[in-house]
């Protein structure tokens, strides 16, 4: 179950929340802080393969996980938030800015068994409506990746569906493929 405040907080408020940065990540929308709910293997296997195949399919753009992304009077903390590298913001020693004040380029999230459906998706439907360009919700329990896109009706891929990703990413993945990370192989030992 996620933590809710129920007071409501101003955008400012929120920021300077002193367990902001606690894990799991609190997001804000609508004058109401939530934390998410704590990743589980599975959520974290499906997360560190995704980070790994896009960063190692491209040059343009980087995969971060957990980045806070606070823009249009919201802050989210997508699973995976994939931004072009020429986004990035940099200090006057060339290191990125700590904040990121703009919708990720691709909002990646990996629904968790006790996690809202509809306000990860309201999140995502955020991201699209400033700038973003694709968003995934992969739901681990239905193996099916639910793909967003701007002014398009989502799309449900299932088993050998080929997923949407970006232009400028050379990633060719199906749904099956993604799931497939989860088959864990051991090994005499």
């Amino acid at each position: 179950m996620t933590a809710s405040l129920p007071q409501i907080l101003t955008l400012e408020e929120f920021l300077k929340m002193p367990y902001l940065e606690d894990s799991p990540a609190w997001e804000y929308a609508d004058g109401v802080a939530m934390q998410k709910p704590m990743p589980k293997i599975r959520h974290s296997i499906l997360q560190k393969r995704l980070l790994t195949a896009i960063d190692n399919s491209n040059d343009q753009y980087t995969a971060l996980p957990e980045l806070r992304c606070t823009f249009a009077g919201r802050s989210i903390v997508p699973d995976v938030a994939v931004v072009a590298w020429s986004r990035i913001q940099l200090n006057e020693v060339g290191e990125p800015e700590d904040h990121f004040t703009e919708a990720p380029d691709w909002a990646i999230e990996i629904l968790s068994p006790d996690q809202n459906a509809n306000r990860v998706i309201d999140n995502l439907l955020y991201c699209l409506q400033h700038g973003c360009q694709l968003g995934w919700l992969i739901d681990p329990d239905d193996y099916s990746v639910l793909i967003f896109a701007p002014q398009q009706q989502p799309e449900i891929c299932r088993g050998e569906n080929q997923l949407r990703v970006l232009e400028g990413i050379n990633l060719t993945l199906t749904a099956e493929q993604v799931f497939g990370w989860l088959k864990l192989r051991r090994t005499a030992g």
